[in-house]
């Protein structure tokens, strides 16, 4: 079997052999800190003997560099008190100092030593030891107590990479590193902890607590020597090639930073790139309202090569060409939301985007979108109609219409985009790409001009799920500057990690009478999607679908569509309709004419808290809810004339499966499920070519991660 097929690796273990997929599988390197390895450090003041602990940093650096060049994924914690000691239990602070007859403890948490405060953030002696120093995209977790779990967000990221086994090493055996174990083992994961690669201040106690850690079977983990370990993943680690490669024009995240690691410029990548928008601007008009010039990025890509000579040690997205929608703020470049008289120069960027360049990323441009972000077809901006990636006389979507098609026809990795109804989704579906929708305030939404702002969320569209779901684990975080914003440690489900449950799932769709709608070509297809989905190991459950239904029709039927006009001064409309795009306005005297008032408004607020309780119990804890609903991300597509003779309604009925998904602040992936061939969908038996079919998953708040793996299941299935 050749390397790159390996999917799991077997080790001899404790009790029995230790068996861990590769793409699941994290590094969890404990506490390796100066105050726990070094004289003067928390752990020596304790009494304890730093021998046997420092003897662990060679074997935990091989066990390291081993799991790096397998490509798995690293974390590492680190042990400390935030400086006002504000999250210190008393009982960690002064019980061993207190104890009668106490002759060591003479200073306790928070108190000065020789490397700083002991065991506080920020301290030298809190931070890594040199040999184990994290590299750019390793996580690090900085954890307030002997746990990895508790008061920390590591649960949380370990899902959001669908890890479901974890290697630990790390400091001390019977403190940390088994306390992090058991707690990993109560979540669901299987964890295997390495002999050599640990240690504590009382050579007894390790192996006492590495027996208990296996004894009954493996109650709580594996239990491994590290040259198996090392022997094993020797058979999957990346070589460098002897020669630097050339670009084959892969651009998906993967694909090029395995390239750059093997020795590939970004300035190859861009110069190349920029022959392939401008052959394309040359035929298709409408993609982009700011294009960056060659020059520029070429610039910006020298740039980075020379910060990161280290090709061992690149940021995750080094290199990445990526899009933003014009609606978000990048210092220095017009915002205009595709609306002239809102544009306007930023001097601070968006914190999302911000993020992105701290990573590596390398922005391409401004993508255009239908004006003020409103509109599902990609025919509502005055910088041109982008159209399908797949044919010119079908809509592209909207409203991230220029995000879309930049992904879907190769200019660029992956762009932001944003999502209010379906903006980040439809437009997805007809490019042949991933439109994916966080829950509302995991992303910062701060720098974006609001459309429905008590609605809006940030979007990303990429070629896959794997390069959307990097893009969310670099880009997520509390941000308190965000009104909306979700705070950072949030109630997690437990993981499934071997046996039956491991492959198992439970989904819904709508209802018979719900996908009448659908024409019928996408009601075959959809069929088909539910059928690939039972094989992978999903159950097909009934569900309510009444809330879904009510909370779509909530958003333009009652008073929620006001709020596109609550952002703007009064007086605006008047002044600027000569300006706006024909169906902007028809739209916007729509709202006025309503004449909404604060009774209609609380009803509809009321409503929205009913429906959103109802959908709880849909994706309920518990042995009555599912895990995901999928629907048809749109019940058909357009072509580009269609929508030009009656834009409204032909708009409108695009969100049909789309407009709940905010309402009731639920989490959204759009995921290509094949294509087919346009005379079906229009009949005409001359019409050549194929379009694009895709399907949505939905699941409940903050349940991105299972998901987002339940996406990546289906998408590796077609």
């Amino acid at each position: 079997m050749g390397k790159g097929k390996i999917d799991t690796l077997t080790i001899d273990a404790k009790p029995y052999a230790y068996t861990f997929p590769l793409k699941h599988t994290a590094l969890l390197v404990i506490d390796m800190q100066r105050d726990f390895l070094l004289p003067g450090g928390f752990g020596q003041i304790q009494g304890g003997n730093l021998e046997p602990v420092q003897e662990s940093i060679a074997p935990t650096r091989k066990l390291l560099d081993a799991c790096r060049s397998a490509g798995l994924a690293i974390f590492h914690t680190r042990e400390g008190q935030k400086p006002d000691m504000s999250d210190c239990p008393s009982s960690k602070l002064v019980r061993q100092a207190a104890s009668p007859g106490n002759k060591q403890h003479k200073l306790v948490i928070g108190d000065k030593g020789p490397l700083g405060r002991l065991l506080t953030r920020g301290e030298y002696g809190h931070d890594l030891v040199d040999e184990l120093k994290p590299l750019p995209g390793e996580v690090v977790i900085d954890k307030p107590g002997k746990g990895s779990f508790w008061n920390t967000t590591i649960m949380h990221k370990l899902k959001a990479r669908g890890i479901t086994h974890i290697i630990v090493a790390g400091v001390t055996t019977e403190c940390c590193f088994a306390t992090s174990i058991r707690e990993a083992n109560d979540r669901g994961f299987e964890c295997c902890g390495i002999s050599e690669a640990t240690a504590g201040y009382n050579v007894e106690f390790k192996y006492q607590t590495l027996d208990v850690l296996y004894w009954s079977q493996g109650l709580f983990s594996f239990v491994a020597s590290l040259q198996p370990l090392l022997d094993a993943l020797s058979t999957v680690a990346s070589s460098t090639p002897e020669t630097t490669p050339e670009w084959d024009g892969d651009l998906s995240i993967a694909g090029l930073s395995k390239a750059y690691k093997a020795g590939l410029s970004p300035v190859t990548v861009a110069e190349g790139l920029y022959k392939i928008i401008e052959a394309y601007g040359q035929e298709h008009e409408g993609v982009w309202i700011h294009l960056e010039s060659k020059d520029v990025v070429v610039e910006k890509a020298k740039a980075l090569a020379a910060k990161y000579p280290d090709k061992s040690a690149l940021p995750p997205l080094y290199g990445i060409p990526f899009s933003v929608k014009d609606s978000v703020d990048v210092a220095g470049l017009p915002t205009t939301t595709a609306c002239p008289p809102l544009a306007f120069t930023p001097t601070v960027s968006a914190p999302m985007y911000e993020k992105l360049i701290a990573e590596g990323g390398l922005l391409i441009g401004k993508a255009n979108l239908d004006q003020f972000a409103t509109g599902l077809t990609g025919c509502r901006s005055p910088y041109g109609q982008p159209h399908s990636a797949f044919h010119k006389e079908y809509i592209s979507g909207g409203s991230s219409s220029g995000s879309s098609v930049s992904v879907g026809v190769g200019l660029c990795s992956f762009s932001v985009g944003t999502d209010t109804a379906g903006s980040g989704r439809v437009p997805a579906l007809f490019n042949g790409v991933v439109g994916y929708k966080p829950t509302r305030g995991l992303i910062s939404a701060v720098g974006v001009t609001p459309a429905c702002l008590s609605l809006d969320c940030m979007a990303i569209i990429a070629k896959n799920i794997d390069d959307a779901r990097l893009v969310w684990q670099l880009t997520e975080g509390y941000d308190e500057n965000d009104r909306y914003a979700k705070p950072s440690i949030g109630f997690e489900r437990h993981i499934n990690a071997i046996g039956p449950q491991a492959k198992a799932f439970k989904f819904g769709i709508p209802p018979p009478e719900a996908l009448e709608i659908c024409t019928p070509v996408y009601r075959r297809m959809f069929d088909e999607a539910v059928q690939r989905l039972q094989s992978i190991g999903g159950t097909l459950v009934s569900i309510d679908w009444a809330p879904f239904d009510k909370a779509g029709k909530l958003l333009y039927d009652g008073t929620f569509v006001s709020e596109r006009l609550a952002g703007l001064p009064d007086g605006w409309l008047e002044q600027n309709r000569q300006h706006l795009h024909p169906v902007t306005v028809q739209l916007f005297d729509a709202v006025v004419a309503r004449n909404s008032t604060a009774i209609q408004a609380y009803r509809d607020l009321q409503a929205k808290a009913l429906y959103t309780r109802q959908v709880e119990k849909v994706f309920a804890y518990a042995a009555s809810g599912v895990d995901v609903v999928m629907v048809p991300t749109a019940p058909t597509h357009w072509t580009i004339e269609q929508v030009n003779a009656d834009p409204i309604k032909k708009n409108s009925f695009l969100g049909e499966f789309t407009h709940f998904a905010n309402v009731l602040d639920l989490c959204a992936v759009a995921t290509p499920a094949g294509t087919y061939p346009v005379k079906e969908l229009s009949g005409n038996e001359k019409d050549d070519g194929t379009l694009p079919f895709g399907v949505t998953f939905v699941s409940g708040s903050r349940m991105d991660a299972e998901l987002l793996e339940i996406a990546r299941k289906f998408e590796g299935f077609a």
